[in-house]
């Protein structure tokens, strides 16, 4: 790898192009935005001295939704325990990884050398998508989507009306496979209200990395990382589209950025939750290193891993610890080691293969083509044994699902109660009508008052969308106590 030290690889104009494109810093509300605040006097008389990109991060950061992933599932949904990570502190950890991820990049591997602003827009940039991938997801995780998805496939009758024809399969497929991934992009682009219809107003930089999959829900193909679900719904595919093409790309091809991100979410999820398990009692550092050993014998980076760890764990063991202490500190340990060489070899994976990723038609994720591809399975195998199938994990899960189904019955009659082409703003039940106050007022807005592009979808499309903009906007804890309240009112009426 090149030192710090060492000049710059000199760019050519093509190069240059690509990234003066990738790390476009225009707005979709302000596209004349240059990529650092012109040094004028504000009404404060403050100079903003932030890149457009630096900002972004700060504009994800304040949000209200990022600070409401502190009570939503990362692994264990509910859980007591505080150094176990909720939905924020995931998305927190992947943030940092990935920005030590680009400072890695920009200056010991001179990416985008020729772009000034460069060695402060790419770290910017992937902390800012890293916050942010996270932000679409429904209570309980994982599960969460599942029972959305569930949900509209068992009511595909109420939902689309006595004739499928109501929605188009491609309108029905935005819920019959409902994703985190794309209600993000919704989320940022037009729910999470300032003043206007912009949302956040992020950069097209910052939209297009974080469209981990820039393709709608037609254009899923599961043989390709970057096809293989949908990453926006058809109520934002024209913002989809502007964004691509704003930065250089279109519809299929992703952000080199994307990669980058991906890669260091997987690593979290790999590394992390079994940390995590461990805390909890439900796996052993030994357990760990033991399965490692059995799979992977002759693994190189494998052995190296494990052999440091346990040189570690070693010293450990002759200090006054308690079984649990020796067990939590080895286990950092390893987490530190494992992390370290997943990250170095992902850089190398890049670097090695930058044409693919930075025309956005790579079809293998960074981790797939590493050379810690066989320590991802094997860790990924191992949290799926040792923690996802652990009766205390499903028996919460399972509570989830049922509250994320209970809720969508609820609200969905109350929605189904109003029209706003139709002038009806408010269910006329009393009871459906304070349900349907209990959504979002920015929800509500949107959907009464839909802007120029979402006019011309059906009326039935856009109450799927506020069913699931309502869902997915709520906490573990908020879904399980409004449920019980909803069903309390029910109950005496």
């Amino acid at each position: 790898m090149t030192s710090m030290q060492e000049a710059p690889i000199p760019a050519t104009a093509e190069s240059r192009s690509v990234w003066t494109s990738l790390l476009s810093a225009s707005r979709r509300k302000k596209s004349d935005a240059g990529s650092v605040v012109p040094a004028a006097s504000l009404s404060s008389g403050r100079v903003e001295l932030r890149t457009e990109i630096e900002r972004d991060y700060d504009r994800i950061l304040f949000c209200a939704p990022v600070r409401r992933m502190a009570d939503k599932t990362q692994v264990f949904p509910l859980d007591r325990n505080d150094s176990v990570r909720n939905r924020l502190t995931h998305s927190h950890e992947v943030s940092n990884l990935a920005r030590s991820f680009g400072t890695t990049m920009v200056y010991s591997n001179n990416i985008a050398s020729e772009i000034p602003t460069a060695v402060r827009d790419i770290p910017s940039l992937l902390a800012a998508v890293g916050l942010v991938h996270d932000l679409g997801n429904p209570p309980f995780g994982h599960q969460g989507e599942g029972a959305i998805q569930s949900w509209f496939s068992d009511n595909i009758s109420s939902v689309a009306g006595k004739k499928f024809s109501v929605l188009t399969e491609r309108q029905y497929r935005d819920f019959l496979k409902f994703e985190g991934n794309a209600q993000a992009f919704r989320l940022v682009t037009r729910l999470q209200v300032l003043n206007d219809d912009f949302g956040l107003d992020l950069t097209v930089a910052t939209l297009a990395a974080m469209m981990k999959y820039p393709v709608g829900a037609m254009g899923v193909n599961k043989a390709n990382i970057c096809t293989k679900k949908h990453g926006f719904f058809l109520s934002e595919e024209s913002i989809a589209k502007h964004v691509l093409e704003s930065v250089g790309l279109a519809i299929g091809k992703r952000h080199p950025m994307s990669y980058i991100m991906e890669a260091c979410d997987d690593i979290a999820y790999a590394v992390l939750d079994i940390e995590d398990a461990v805390k909890k009692g439900l796996a052993s550092f030994s357990d760990l290193l033991a399965y490692l050993e059995h799979h992977a014998p002759q693994d190189v980076v494998i052995n190296e891993l494990v052999e440091k760890s346990r040189a570690k764990h070693v010293e450990y063991r002759i200090l006054d610890l308690s079984p649990a202490e020796l067990n939590d500190v080895s286990m950092q340990r390893f987490r530190v080691y494992a992390i370290g060489m997943m990250i170095n070899s992902c850089v190398e994976a890049f670097v090695g293969n930058q044409n693919g990723f930075i025309e956005g038609v790579a079809p293998k994720a960074l981790l797939d083509i590493s050379s810690v591809s066989r320590l991802r399975e094997l860790l990924g195998d191992f949290s799926i044994n040792h923690t996802f199938q652990h009766r205390s994990v499903l028996e919460v899960e399972l509570t989830g699902y049922n509250t994320i189904r209970g809720l969508m019955d609820v609200f969905w009659a109350a929605i189904l109660e109003t029209n706003p082409d139709n002038g009806v703003y408010r269910p006329s039940h009393p009871y459906n009508r304070y349900v349907f106050m209990r959504i979002s007022e920015n929800y509500r807005r949107v959907y009464n008052s839909p802007p120029g592009d979402l006019k011309g979808l059906p009326l039935r499309y856009r109450q799927c969308l506020l069913l699931t903009d309502m869902i997915s906007g709520m906490t573990d804890s908020y879904a399980v106590n409004l449920l019980q309240e909803l069903r309390s009112y029910q109950a005496r009426g």
